[in-house]
Order: C-alpha cells, then structure tokens, then sequence
C-alpha cells in the first residue's frame, strides 16, 4: 500500500470512535466493522497487501485460531483512542480501550504492510505482544514476534513523499472491486478444475458400464462354458490353460482355464460366473442411475461455478479450512457444502437422498422441492437456531441441482423429526414451512 494512501486512510478512520467487529476472513485478510453498513478489509499479503472499503459481506467461513480468538474477544465493542502512522513508516496502529466485567484496559491493534514482514500485531500497553497473524522467531529477523516478547520497533525506513490523496474512498472501493475480480477467477479456477475431475471420474465409470446385449452375451457364454465343463470334465487336460472341445452343436469352442482353478471345480466356476452376470444385469439400471445423476450433479455444478458472479455465490462449494481434514471425501457418501460455516449435505441421486437422512439428527433441517422429484437437502445445525439468510441459500442449492430449467420454485422445509422415510427416497413430512426460490438463467442441456 502507498504511504500517502495509508497517509489518507489514517485520517479517514479518525471519525470512529468504535470497532464493532473484528475477524479473519481468509488466511491473509482481516475485516474491521466500525459502523452496520460498511466494513474495512485489511489484506496482509506479503509484498502485495492493501486495504479495502465494502458494504458488509457475510462470513463464509471460521478461523479458530489463538490469533482469531484473540481478535475477536478484545476487539468486539471495543473504543478507538486513537489512530496513527508509526515512525512515518507504513504502519497503521490503533489505539484501543476495552471494557470487560473485571476492568477497563488499553491495548494496541498494529497493522504493518512492510514487504515481506507484513502482519497484524496485537500489543498490549507495556509493548508486549499478546497475538500476532504470523509468528517470527530470531532465526528469521532481529524482531521477534511471539506472545509474551517485547515488541521492538522497526528499522525506519524513508518514506517517498506521494502527493495528497484526496479520493481515499474511492480508491478503497476500486481496491474491493480490483480483488474481487481477481480472486473470484482464481476460485472459479479452482473449482473448475475439482469439479470437473469428479465429472470425468463418474462419467468414465458410467460409461465403462456395459450394455444389456453385453451382459446377456456374457450370461450365455459361462452357462455354456459351465455345461460343457461338466459334461467333459474327464476330457479335461491337467495343468492346461484352455481346453479344446465341441459345443453342443458340434461346433469348436475353446474354454479358458484359470491358472488358480482345478479342472474339477471348472464348471462350478463358470456357473458362479453366470450367476453373478445375472445378478448384475437385473441391477445394473441401479448403477446407471446412481453414476448418471452424479453425473447430473456435476454438470449443473460446473454450470453454477461458471455463471456465479460474486464469492458468495461460490462460498457453499469451499472446503471449510478447520474441518475439511476430519471430513470424509464427498464423493465417499454424499455432497458436503458450507453455508455461513454449516455443513450441508445434498444427495446426488436416490441413493444419497436416503443416505442423508440417515445421517440426520432430528433437529437438522431437511429441504425438497415441493410437489416433484428433487435433491434432498440436510442442514447440521447441532440445535441452533438458522438465520433466514442460510434457509434461503439452501432452499437455491436444493433447487439449483434437482432441475436446470428456470422458473419459481416452492421448497419444504422441516425438522428431521417430522419426516418419516417411505418406499425408494420418498418421504412423509409434516410441520414444514415453504420458502420459494427463483432460477434465473439458461437451462442446462444435460
């Protein structure tokens, strides 16, 4: 950031006299709420940090460590003393005044944007660090950044002269729009690239399944090959890897010979073989419809990514970074999104619809879309309360990927409680509410 931006900002944050709200909303960047409207994104990325102005966001996902709890307890409600440009240096510190049951303190909130030691640093009035967003230790520079350590000031360092800078709002809103477009097509990217591997796995499978001609084809030939080796099991040569005969027709016909099977357990092999090409002929519309509507899922998955146009749109489909390694891969059971740091599990076919509710405590809440076949939709919710914004954006998912045509749609939604599962996935709910949602766009040709 420019000295004489930071000059301005400075200035600008003088008007406060609180901080309402303080959190971490990616590894790198923290928000600071001083009024219900706006909120101040400070983006500590070493050699490229900055400083934003936008309306307020919601918070798409948790941070739990000792810096964010730290963060959040002292900075929540807290009073701005003061702000000010250390040493003449691109380091912003605010002055704070907490008030808790016990006493009234004064601490110090410390944003550096210097190079490569760009951080946050929470001091307290003695100059000792209580947290800070990246740990330094002596190896790594003379200033050592640890809980517990005096903070030493920095090396100064001359600052260019910029000019005046008169237009600071308007620069930290372009700053908004500059990294929002940047970082929603590194996102759509990446979830681009996820998204379609998984389409190319289930599609792969799918079509590796084989046709009803192939499996009847199948089914005939070990039942002959199982007749014949019965038939001639004393014709059969030791230790041979096929055997040579005539078929009940009298036309010549070679049966393979497993190396692990005895010529007197041949024919009970290919039965078993025949048995079980039955078995998945008259199942086999069950794998084409499981892997074909993952593969549904996919496609109308790729098409959301490809038409959002804004992180929230794209926050349901992020890994949570505090969760996302005790968590199973999705595709082991059911999708797994996250709605404002609730898991919510969607099912990509029957299966999974029932699957889900399986998983399902009784106060989760279950969506559907009414009156037609749809997802089934479960939000964790360990008992609490849903804000309407999260009913609202699961309803759109539930939507989203049970039709690709646009149009008004009408969701149920109740307590897992008040459903009772019926034949295949269907379901009979009582004490339910309707939200409805409308799909905007081009329908998916699938």
């Amino acid at each position: 950031m420019k000295y004489g931006e930071l000059v301005a900002l400075q200035k600008e944050l003088l008007k406060y006299d609180t901080i309402f709200k303080a959190k971490r909303v990616n590894n790198n960047s923290v928000i600071l709420r001083f009024d219900k409207e706006s909120e101040y994104g400070f983006v500590m990325t070493r050699g490229s940090s900055t400083v934003y102005l936008s309306s307020q966001q919601p918070f798409t996902q948790n941070y739990n460590a000792p810096f964010d709890n730290m963060l959040e307890s002292m900075l929540s409600y807290c009073k701005i003393l003061n702000v000010e440009i250390v040493s003449n240096d691109r380091i912003l510190r605010f002055e704070l005044q907490s008030k808790n049951s016990y006493k009234t303190s004064k601490f110090y909130l410390q944003f550096e944007f210097t190079g490569r030691h760009t951080n946050i640093i929470i001091i307290d009035e003695n100059g000792i660090t209580i947290e800070a967003l990246r740990h330094i230790d002596s190896g790594k520079s003379f200033r050592v950044i640890r809980p517990g350590v005096e903070l030493l000031e920095v090396l100064h360092r001359a600052q260019k002269t910029d000019e005046i800078v008169q237009n600071i709002d308007e620069i930290l809103r372009s700053n908004y729009q500059n990294l929002q477009s940047n970082e929603i097509n590194q996102i759509k990217a990446n979830l681009q690239n996820s998204t379609q591997k998984q389409y190319n796995k289930f599609e792969k499978l799918l079509n590796a399944l084989p046709n009803d001609e192939g499996l009847e084809e199948e089914l005939n030939k070990c039942n002959l090959f199982g007749s014949l080796a019965l038939a001639y099991r004393n014709d059969i040569p030791e230790f041979s890897s096929e055997f040579k005969t005539n078929d009940f027709d009298g036309k010549p016909i070679t049966i393979p010979i497993p190396a692990h099977i005895s010529t007197n357990r041949l024919g009970d092999y290919y039965f078993t073989k025949a048995k079980k090409s039955k078995n998945r002929a008259i199942h086999i519309h069950l794998e084409r419809e499981n892997l074909g509507g993952k593969v549904e899922f996919y496609t109308r998955l790729l098409e959301l990514i490809k038409n959002a146009s804004s992180i929230n749109q794209l926050s349901p489909f992020l890994s949570q970074n505090s969760t996302q390694k005790k968590e199973k891969k999705a595709s082991d059971e059911v999708q797994v999104f996250w709605i404002e740091g609730h898991k919510v599990l969607i099912g990509r076919n029957k299966n999974e619809n029932k699957k889900i509710l399986s998983l399902a405590k009784a106060n989760d809440i279950w969506f559907h879309i009414q009156g037609i076949p749809s997802s089934h939709v479960i939000i964790k919710t360990d008992k609490q309360s849903l804000p309407q914004s999260i009913i609202q954006t699961a309803a759109k998912l539930c939507v989203d990927f049970s039709t690709s045509k646009a149009g008004e749609y009408k969701v149920d939604y109740t307590k897992r409680k008040f459903i009772k599962p019926q034949d295949e996935a269907n379901v009979f709910y009582t004490n339910y509410d309707t939200i409805t949602v409308t799909k905007d766009g081009i329908e998916i040709r699938t």
